[in-house]
């Protein structure tokens, strides 16, 4: 495993993390606590530390197999990044709450449920540039970083061309920007990743093989279980991205190269990404993800210094 610094903050990431949302049921799978250990276990074998996880994935559903898991094993070792704003409700139900006196209860509530007094990375999660231009919500959560409940504070843009959000960083206190970059959608490199590489900020690359698109898995005309997320994407994009996808394949991708490996390799290749964050089902998908490394060079900006 390769590791990098997170922008500014004094955390040493593996570059590929696990991301978590699948444990939250909405992505065709229900998992049982040891199947999460199994898939954590083998990301630790690999030199994975990195977790990302939500309080929405789920009712804190995929905190609490984490925290499950974490109270059982070394929780130093691990990077526990999760986020706030959002309130879930049943599959693909939320409602929004980014008010300062929420955020002290929502964290309070992701620490209990992941088993842990602090969070490495506190991301406010996919919100409007009205609930992030806050004063309060910034002050209260400065004030809980040193309080030491929280390492670090990001921000987990909902466009992943959103300046605004990226730009003020450093006047926030935010110090990593979680975003979509994939193969299939490239909008960060033209306005945030500049914003980012100029504010030394980390960046952890969420949704990197495009909702499984870029694994090499699905053709066109793919269908998708109700209890599966990608089942709301828009028909004829889907059917036009797995086209793409084909063309990438064919053109792209060496011969015989599993296209998942290709993909992350590809994101993690860019001068500002310091993590991709793919989810995984089980733990050969965790070994798939990790062989990513085989394909990028220990030459980065924010590569780890021993």
């Amino acid at each position: 495993m390769k590791f990098r610094r997170l922008g500014k903050t004094d955390l040493k990431v593996s570059v590929v993390g696990v991301g978590t949302w699948q444990f939250g049921g909405e992505w065709g799978l229900d998992y049982t606590q040891d199947e999460v250990d199994r898939i954590l276990d083998q990301a630790a074998e690999l030199g994975i530390n990195l977790i990302d996880t939500a309080e929405c994935y789920g009712d804190h559903l995929s905190e609490s197999f984490i925290g499950s898991y974490l109270s059982r094993r070394d929780r130093s070792k691990w990077v526990v990044a999760t986020k706030f704003g959002h309130h879930f409700h049943d599959l693909f139900t939320r409602t929004d709450d980014y008010s300062a006196q929420s955020v002290v209860q929502q964290l309070d509530a992701s620490l209990k449920a992941l088993h842990t007094d602090y969070i490495d990375l506190y991301q406010f999660h996919s919100g409007p540039d009205s609930q992030f231009d806050n004063d309060e919500l910034w002050t209260t959560l400065d004030k809980l970083t040193q309080a030491g409940k929280i390492r670090h504070l990001g921000t987990s843009i909902g466009s992943n061309a959103n300046i605004h959000q990226t730009a003020a960083s450093t006047k926030v206190g935010s110090k990593a920007i979680q975003v979509v970059y994939n193969r299939l959608d490239r909008a960060p490199e033209e306005q945030v990743f500049p914003s980012c590489i100029e504010q030394d900020l980390g960046v952890l690359a969420r949704v990197p093989l495009a909702s499984g698109y870029l694994s090499g898995k699905y053709k066109p005309g793919a269908v998708f279980a109700g209890n599966d997320v990608r089942h709301r994407h828009d028909a004829e994009a889907v059917r036009q991205k797995l086209e793409e996808v084909e063309r990438i394949q064919r053109d792209e991708v060496p011969q015989g190269m599993d296209m998942a490996k290709w993909a992350l390799a590809w994101c993690l290749k860019h001068d500002a990404v310091t993590t991709v964050i793919p989810g995984c089902k089980n733990p050969e998908q965790v070994i798939a993800n990790a062989a990513a490394t085989e394909l990028i060079s220990d030459e980065h900006p924010q590569a780890w210094k021993n």
